[in-house]
């Protein structure tokens, strides 16, 4: 009974540490702007203040809809980057909602609002503070404190907690910044190495390769995978893939008809899944749950208002893929495109060329022939074409042993 009223018992924080723990703040504030050693830094400092059994730290995604688990006080590096809430989704959705905190002494897992996480076993805790992380009167994130045995929160830790959210969300936001310009100038060498990989002599094969690799880089992700349409136009083959797996190189063609890919292909249109190993559209789910693919973002490769093939890129674990990384692939898949239509066309010049040349030589065998054996035009080609089967050679060759007979003979 002892142990229960000390466990009970408010924890209250003098006027000194209460000094202290802002000037730490503050001295966070104008700090590096390492977002994940800021947030580390602010788990480290509610724990010591509350004494807690854990501390999260949820962040709202760009667009506002999910809540992402970015640091905790107990190793949960599985977890952290993993587990999402939509916005009103359990307590913590609440909070980030209503930007309202909530503070529970007991029996926090009965409260109608609770989620439980099955990988967090802090959700079987007793106590629970939740508090937004706020920015220009918005919440951008919630911190979570919670204590294993009953707690009652002191009003002035609930305070000092409450303005250190206030405190710490711009640093957040422009820590966020900063890491997101680093990613965009990231981003930006990568779609130059892509650039300079179309405009180079590379083979085809060489160049698609070098693309996924450097795409998969680029949006971390797990699998990246280039696929064009045959030339029937009914399915979409694997042309490029960074994958190690066999079983993923060697899957079947995708059909157009009645496949994600083809839906993608056909309305020329970006698609992203959440979790393909839920879809019941997407073809290979089994392949997905043995190779770890959850999300799936994937592009049309279009070049000259016509679809000629897709790219897909997979992620590990759940991701909601932004409008920056959609208009960034799609960006990747239209210069794919172009390499590919490049290519093509330096072919169909080649295979011209080459007909040119042949034809050329034809002639001039047979005006050999005509002039040797006394034979009309169309008499010396068909000694051409016949000896060109007969020996299983092309005409060219044909055409060019007589013409070296022929000089041979002067």
């Amino acid at each position: 009974m002892v142990k229960a009223r000390i466990q009970n018992k408010k924890l209250k924080i003098s006027t000194a540490q209460e000094l202290k723990i802002l000037r730490t703040i503050v001295d966070l504030t104008s700090s590096e702007l390492d977002l994940i050693l800021i947030l580390n830094e602010i788990v480290k400092i509610v724990t010591e203040m509350t004494t807690a059994d854990s501390v999260f730290i949820y962040l709202f995604d760009d667009q506002r809809e999910h809540l992402t688990l970015w640091a905790s006080k107990t190793p949960h590096q599985k977890e952290l980057g993993k587990i999402n809430l939509k916005i009103g989704e359990g307590i913590t959705g609440w909070v980030a909602r209503e930007n309202k905190l909530v503070a529970i002494k007991k029996n926090a897992s009965r409260d109608p609002r609770f989620k439980s996480f099955d990988v967090l076993p802090e959700d079987r805790y007793e106590a629970f503070l939740s508090v937004p992380i706020v920015y220009q009167g918005k919440a951008i994130g919630v911190i979570n404190v919670q204590h294993k045995k009953p707690h009652d929160y002191a009003p002035n830790t609930i305070n000092l907690i409450h303005t250190i959210a206030k405190q710490i969300g711009g640093v957040i936001v422009s820590a966020r910044l900063y890491l997101e310009t680093k990613k965009k100038a990231a981003q930006f060498d990568s779609l130059i190495k892509v650039s300079h990989s179309i405009t180079s002599e590379r083979y085809l094969d060489e160049i698609l390769n070098l693309i996924v690799v450097v795409t998969a880089e680029m949006l971390n992700s797990k699998i990246c995978s280039i696929m064009l349409l045959n030339d029937k136009g009914e399915e979409l083959v694997i042309k490029a893939t960074q994958s190690l797996s066999e079983d993923y190189k060697k899957k079947p063609n995708v059909t157009v008809h009645g496949s994600i890919s083809g839906e993608v292909l056909k309305s020329r249109h970006s698609l992203s899944i959440y979790d393909v190993r839920n879809e019941s559209r997407y073809l290979y789910r089994d392949l997905a749950v043995k190779e770890e693919l959850t999300s799936m973002l994937s592009v049309p490769m279009i070049v000259k208002e016509k679809a000629i093939g897709i790219i897909n890129v997979y992620t590990k674990t759940p991701h909601h893929f932004s409008q920056d990384e959609i208009d960034i692939l799609q960006m990747v898949a239209n210069q794919a495109a172009v390499a590919v239509e490049n290519t093509k066309l330096m072919e169909e010049t080649l295979r011209a060329k080459e007909a040119l040349e042949t034809r050329k030589l034809i002639e001039r065998a047979k005006g050999i022939l005509m002039r040797m054996n006394n034979l009309a035009e169309e008499a010396a080609y068909k000694v051409i074409h016949k000896k060109s089967m007969d020996s299983c050679r092309s005409m060219k060759d044909i055409a060019e042993s007589i013409i070296l007979m022929d000089e041979l003979q002067r």
